[in-house]
């Protein structure tokens, strides 16, 4: 297979700023799976899109493979990044002055962002991620990818499409390492493929019923949905809680006596309307131990 080449790099117009540590937090922090961290950039795949991304000035630049359009590019990766919102903004809103936890996590990585991610791959990548840690996780889309994924260019090929997941039977699945994920992602996939205008609704609902519909699907707990609910449809209200992020409400925060629904009360009580940015924060200083568990 002739290797791919690809072109010099392209400033991305009106780039957010980043310092390193947000930058790696943003795009390999857990809300996306989609990027493999190499040795001077991060490359990964949406949209059936290729970019390898890095800082140059603490601005984002890209590459893209040779024959592709970059300006069709450039408004995919903007996108992506949610460049029209404006996360300083909305991080001076969060209780940060008077929550000495989030201020540390803050200060910690000062322009972290939320992605807006596809629809369709978010809801895979999470239900693939149930019990799994990061790395295994990416795992599992590589091999779903390569598998029964889109052939985007040379050797890349995008996630595989709901209707070709369809198509498969649930052993088909199964080789995918995905255990008992793969009656959850059969299922689904037959709903969604019988019913494809199914998922865009989702964007006109508010959090709690975009989370009532997603909870209809099989394998999609209150965690996934709120996932999917932060990381695709732009609902920052939603407030995720794994391991992490239940570790640090109960000690952080001196919970111990709560359950998974009053954390959740306390949470989008506590930080607002951006509860799920400030979740964001919270979980990347656990996971680098700048919070102490």
């Amino acid at each position: 297979m002739k290797k791919i080449e690809f072109t010099s790099w392209h400033d991305l117009t009106d780039s957010p700023y980043f310092d390193e540590a947000s930058f790696y937090e943003t795009f390999d922090g857990g809300q996306s799976f989609n990027w493999k961290i190499k040795e001077e950039y991060v490359e990964g795949i949406f949209l059936n899109a290729i970019f390898r991304i890095k800082l140059k000035r603490n601005k984002l630049v890209f590459s893209i493979p040779k024959g592709l359009d970059s300006k069709t590019a450039e408004k995919k990766l903007s996108n992506y990044v949610a460049n029209d919102i404006d996360f300083k903004s909305i991080q001076d809103q969060l209780p940060w002055r008077s929550d000495p936890i989030l201020k540390c996590s803050i200060e910690a990585f000062p322009h972290l962002r939320i992605l807006r991610q596809p629809l369709n791959e978010t809801l895979f990548s999470f239900l693939c991620s149930s019990s799994k840690q990061i790395p295994q996780i990416k795992q599992i889309l590589d091999l779903s990818a390569s598998r029964y994924g889109v052939n985007i260019f040379s050797n890349y090929r995008s996630l595989p499409t709901w209707t070709k997941l369809a198509q498969l039977a649930e052993t088909e699945l199964k080789e995918l390492k995905l255990g008992f994920r793969s009656k959850y992602i059969y299922k689904t996939a037959k709903f969604i493929n019988s019913n494809p205008s199914w998922l865009n609704k989702l964007n006109d609902l508010s959090l709690n019923d975009s989370k009532k519909q997603l909870m209809r699907l099989p394998g999609v707990g209150e965690k996934i949905a709120d996932c999917v609910a932060l990381f695709a449809l732009g609902k920052l209200d939603a407030f995720p809680i794994d391991t992490w992020i239940e570790k640090i409400l109960i000690k952080a925060y001196e919970l111990e006596d709560f359950n998974k629904n009053q954390l959740i009360r306390f949470a989008q009580h506590h930080f607002g309307r951006y509860a799920g940015y400030a979740q964001q924060f919270l979980f990347a200083a656990a996971r680098s131990k700048v919070i102490k568990l």
